[in-house]
């Protein structure tokens, strides 16, 4: 990969889209991961919808995708977690 492809994958700013259960430590768990990388996100939204779920929003950026790919796929192995994907905002 040449220099140019490593920072437009850096300078892409990356959703990670998360669906867990209405757990109280479901939210810390999340940001855990992005916590041990020491990387801050720009912007974090949870909520509550139907149905007892969290819905979570996470954007960030300077992250590789491999990374945040790597992150999403621990995310599914948490039992309170139903879903994980990202995308490009």
């Amino acid at each position: 990969m040449s220099v140019e492809g490593v920072l437009q994958s850096t300078s892409a700013l990356l959703r990670l889209r998360v669906t867990a259960e209405a757990d109280p430590g479901s939210l810390a768990r999340v940001l855990e991961r992005f916590q041990n990388l020491n990387v801050l996100p720009r912007r974090v939204v949870a909520e509550f919808g139907i149905n007892d779920m969290l819905h979570i929003q996470i954007d960030v950026l300077g992250l590789e995708e491999a990374r945040l790919s790597n992150i999403a796929a621990k995310l599914c192995q948490m039992t309170t977690v139903l879903g994980a994907y990202w995308h490009y905002v």
